[in-house]
């Protein structure tokens, strides 16, 4: 995968910053601005650890900490938990359905009510978005490979999950729900959907983003086994190295 491949408007690396996840690290992201790129030039980055929001991608480049690890699940070998599977009982009368992605008064509303619960819950910056800015974050680009996947409890729109799909997998960018439906532990049961669908459609691996052994809000991402974990954030032309680690026995 060359670099010349790419519409690639802007690179750069910001300067480092206090890590939102290790407060006694130091953090940086590397960002790229890509227009008109492939799902096949995608996966090709997503295999490489980046992410992306609207037409910015990123990826950790801090100097002096490679804790961030790239995570993604075998989906042909996911067997849920004895948690997950509870999860799934706990939620049997949430409906998903898949789309485009959009911004409606309903998202808007969604969003900005869990933010501001996330804000009194674990002090998380306080933000309100307009229509312009979920639109910049979220569906900048109009990417062919974009998704979303639209959770109801009846007619009430109590979650959203952003999603890509590539030739090979899934990548799960972002969930946002109701703060009333947090007791049931939507996060885990959004993943399960995402799991869910990607088995349905042929894929092999969902990618997770980021994970962080030493960040306790991260642990369960490692509980959905097996997975593998991306042990370099190599070059565009270098093949990224993914292994499986010892404890990917699931807890049954």
């Amino acid at each position: 995968m060359r670099i010349d491949e790419f519409q690639e408007l802007m690179r750069i690396i910001e300067p480092p910053r206090v890590c939102s996840y290790l407060p006694d690290q130091t953090a940086s992201l590397e960002y790229r601005v890509l227009t008109g790129i492939s799902a096949e030039q995608y996966e090709g980055l997503l295999s490489r650890g980046w992410r992306r929001f609207g037409v910015q991608f990123f990826r950790p480049a801090c100097p002096a900490c490679q804790q961030c690890i790239g995570i993604r699940v075998d989906v042909a070998a996911f067997e849920p938990s004895k948690s997950q599977r509870r999860c799934l009982r706990k939620n049997g009368d949430i409906r998903v359905e898949l789309y485009r992605p959009a911004v409606t008064d309903q998202h808007l509303q969604l969003y900005n009510a869990y933010h501001a619960a996330m804000h009194d819950a674990k002090g998380w910056r306080e933000r309100e978005v307009d229509s312009a800015e979920y639109a910049a974050s979220f569906l900048d680009g109009r990417w062919s490979f974009a998704y979303e996947m639209r959770y109801f409890r009846g007619d009430q729109l109590v979650g959203v999950g952003l999603v890509d799909q590539v030739q090979t997998g899934l990548s799960s960018l972002y969930f946002y729900h109701s703060p009333e439906w947090r007791p049931e532990n939507p996060g885990t049961f959004s993943l399960l959907q995402e799991i869910a669908l990607a088995r349905s459609l042929g894929k092999r691996w969902i990618y997770l983003g980021y994970w962080i052994a030493e960040n306790r809000s991260m642990d369960y991402k490692a509980g959905f086994r097996p997975h593998e974990l991306l042990r370099s954030f190599g070059s565009d032309e270098a093949a990224p190295l993914w292994e499986a680690p010892l404890e990917n026995a699931g807890e049954g």
